[in-house]
């Protein structure tokens, strides 16, 4: 069989042991579970700040491309700098089909080779909760460009039919509804729950408002319970993290929460081991990565009513979703989850069930293998 040359076009992890957000995390499984393929000849190209020249790599049957990333505003590199280094490097290594993650999608919207866009966030979106100034002004110009590049995009994967709802709405493509995959060691964890373990992994920034989840835990410890609040990522957002800060010292929590800060994903799969519950009260998201590996380890999740993760826990079967305005109706439902041990269960084995199906990386590269196959023979 001809072998087919797929440039995988991406944020990829400089360390495969400790990737750096969503993208990074499903490039990874994403690329590791594709190498299976013998027909294919995967290329990795991702930007990589700090580096001085291109350098080239092998990783698991895949050949990793590292192009120094151009300095200055990530949005108008997208359109310019960052855009043609990535496009001339294309129409050099020829690839049969690209395959364009996050704003790489901006810089090969223009080429004329078979490709496919996923579709992981809107940033514009994002923008209005990052720090700096001009906030709105960011995030309008953001969503011009966005928009403006999923018109011109001929294939998108959607992670999410919250994604494709926004999506269509602006762009004539072919939709393929794929979700994202997580490493296969989150299915064979053992469980060694500790009583009253939250995990929550995420940055530390508005966005994730991890601070209603700490709210929520001093309810819970005012009405006498015993938790642990685990917040495992980095912090984005040092105004923030202060107030959070000061928040748990002033209410004298610091022996039920725990900042763990960035940590690897063989520490996320330990947590997730001793965690009762899996929270996340985002106010933007679009499919989590920390929900579907909570799912697959079998952990019943606490999540926000907006945006995709609706779509990912079925309230009242595998979770609950709450309001995440109201630290009163999350501690709610963290009380329902810890004071009924057959509920936890069943909601921990609905939870994995659905989640075998959706997330295992062998079913999504499969169903990203149907893609390339169908363009390519169309």
């Amino acid at each position: 069989m001809k072998k087919i040359k797929l440039a995988f076009v991406t944020q990829f992890p400089a360390d495969t042991n400790l990737p750096l957000g969503g993208v990074e995390a499903v490039s990874l499984n994403l690329v590791r579970s594709l190498a299976a393929y013998p027909e294919l000849d995967i290329q990795v190209i991702t930007l990589c700040a700090g580096a001085a020249e291109t350098s080239l790599e092998s990783w698991n049957n895949t050949t990793i491309h590292r192009l120094p990333k151009p300095k200055g505003s990530e949005l108008l590199n997208a359109l310019s700098k960052s855009k043609v280094l990535i496009s001339n490097y294309l129409l050099k290594l020829k690839p049969d089909i690209i395959h364009a993650h996050d704003t790489y999608g901006i810089m090969v919207n223009s080429l004329s080779i078979p490709k496919v866009f996923t579709v992981h966030g809107f940033i514009y979106g994002d923008t209005l909760f990052s720090n700096g100034s001009f906030k709105w002004l960011r995030s309008k110009l953001w969503e011009h460009f966005e928009k403006s590049s999923w018109a011109k995009l001929p294939n998108i994967i959607s992670i999410s039919p919250y994604v494709r709802e926004r999506v269509s709405l602006f762009s004539p493509a072919a939709i393929y509804d794929i979700d994202n995959p997580i490493s296969d060691h989150f299915f064979t964890l053992e469980r060694k729950e500790k009583k009253g373990v939250i995990f929550t992994s995420a940055v530390i920034c508005p966005r994730k408002n991890t601070l209603i989840l700490v709210k929520a835990v001093a309810i819970l410890v005012k009405a006498g319970y015993d938790v642990e609040l685990r917040v495992a990522g980095s912090v984005s957002d040092e105004r923030y993290a202060q107030e959070m800060s000061e928040w748990i010292a002033e209410h004298d929590l610091v022996k039920h929460i725990k900042l763990l800060g960035r940590i690897s994903t063989q520490r996320v799969m330990e947590e997730l081991q001793a965690a009762a519950v899996y929270a996340l009260a985002s106010f933007e998201e679009n499919s989590p990565m920390g929900i579907e590996e909570a799912m697959a380890a079998g952990i019943p999740v606490v999540t926000s009513n907006r945006c995709g993760m609706p779509y990912m826990v079925r309230n009242n079967e595998t979770g609950y979703l709450i309001n995440p305005f109201d630290e009163n109706n999350i501690a709610d439902k963290f009380r329902r989850i810890l004071d009924d041990d057959n509920l936890r269960l069943a909601m921990g084995e609905k939870a994995k069930e659905l989640a075998l199906d959706l997330y295992h990386s062998e079913n999504v590269a499969r169903r990203t293998y149907a893609v390339y196959r169908d363009l390519l023979d169309s």
